[in-house]
């Protein structure tokens, strides 16, 4: 359903459907603590290194607002500001998008990343709480459910993005496994809880076996 949902906000926001050519997004509030500072900063570079179209969803400082507003009359056949909060909206963006950016300061736990992965919109995280708890990086040797980065830094983003989109345009069958892994995820409690069985059973274990530690 990636195909029918992209080329319907497409063509509800007036952007070409081009299959060939990813569409990011970002569904946040717009603050710094989010990493929008990082997005501002390398949002030009991703635009023009990657030929990809940008949507982002959300209110929050006018700096940001502003900024996400010029990008549009800038780029306007690959880049739309959507400056508002719309619960229904944001499900249409992430059915739709391939890429999701939340490259945040701080994130206790962070849900966007895990919305994100269950619509199929690959993620790019900084490593850092919550998204470094349920994004791993796909170029990890035991494998990955998206794309990360850890010093916060714009250049480590567009990194990302840019690797990113070389897996979307350059190996598709790669492209497909890693979206089914994220849309697979088990981000549940029920996978939570058996980490925990498991660490408490082991430190019964090592009591009953003398252990002090």
């Amino acid at each position: 359903g990636k195909y029918v949902c992209r080329s319907s906000l497409r063509r509800d926001l007036s952007l070409p459907d081009d299959k060939d050519r990813p569409l990011i997004a970002v569904i946040s509030r717009l603050a710094s603590h989010k990493g929008l500072d990082l997005v501002r900063e390398a949002l030009h570079g991703i635009l023009n290194d990657t030929g990809a179209q940008f949507v982002v969803l959300g209110k929050g400082e006018a700096q940001y607002e502003d900024f996400f507003r010029a990008i549009e009359n800038e780029y306007g056949d690959r880049a739309r500001a959507l400056i508002t909060y719309d619960r229904d909206l944001s499900r249409r963006i992430y059915a739709a998008a391939d890429i999701f950016l939340m490259p945040s300061k701080s994130e206790p736990c962070g849900l966007s990343q895990m919305i994100a992965s269950r619509y199929g919109a690959v993620p790019i995280v900084r490593e850092t709480g919550g998204l470094y708890d349920s994004i791993r990086d796909c170029g990890w040797p035991e494998g990955g459910n998206g794309f990360t980065f850890a010093p916060y830094s714009a250049w480590e983003l567009l990194g990302a993005v840019r690797r990113a989109e070389k897996m979307y345009t350059e190996q598709p069958e790669q492209w497909r496994a890693l979206r089914h892994t994220a849309m697979t995820c088990d981000f549940t409690w029920n996978r939570s809880a058996l980490r925990y069985i498991e660490l408490y059973g082991g430190i019964e274990l090592r009591k009953r076996n003398g252990e002090n530690r």
